[in-house]
């Protein structure tokens, strides 16, 4: 019995280009926060826990902000590598 092994090159690997990603995540977190404001204010008329479609309204809003929080972190992560990368 063989095993075969397999080597990775480091200098095959591209650094990861996350700009595309960014925008995504904008373009998701502004849309989240969209839904959640038109969800929110077409049903205030009850602000009560039993409104479930305000609700839903208040939980699109609160996820926008969480998208746009990791967007930023991942964006902030990866600019602090490449200025660190370029650095030395």
């Amino acid at each position: 019995m063989t095993t075969k092994t397999a080597t990775i090159s480091q200098a095959s690997q591209k650094e990861p280009n996350v700009t595309r990603l960014v925008h995504l995540m904008t373009a998701t977190a502004w849309t989240l926060l969209g839904i959640g404001l038109i969800l929110s204010l077409l049903h205030l008329n009850q602000f009560n826990d039993h409104n479930r479609t305000l609700m839903v309204g208040i939980g699109f809003m609160v996820a926008s902000v969480h998208v746009y929080f990791i967007r930023t972190a991942i964006h902030l992560v990866h600019t602090r590598a490449q200025s660190s990368g370029g650095d030395e």
